[in-house]
């Protein structure tokens, strides 16, 4: 499912325009986004939560020509599915 398939979902299932339900998907990315980089969780009792971590910088291998080089440490972003989520998928 691409963006335009969960804009015409969401329009049908909540009754609403498509030009709605893209303005509201778009104001909900943004926030998600705005929040995870200031550093603060998103959660979404029963869906997940999405929050930051960190990876250490760490030495890796370049493949071609095996040469060793230093990979910087940076941010990633976590997603944690929640229980009603994990037992909707597993069921």
């Amino acid at each position: 499912m691409n963006k335009q398939d969960l804009i015409d979902a969401v329009a049908s299932e909540a009754g609403i325009t498509k030009a709605a339900a893209a303005e509201t998907i778009d104001a909900f990315l943004d926030t998600v986004t705005n929040a995870v980089v200031k550093g603060e969780v998103i959660q979404l009792i029963g869906f997940g939560s999405f929050s930051t971590g960190a990876r250490a910088a760490r030495t890796g291998r370049n493949p071609k020509t095996g040469e060793t080089l230093q990979i910087a440490a940076s941010k990633t972003v976590k997603f944690t599915a929640g229980k009603a989520f994990k037992d909707a998928v597993n069921k």
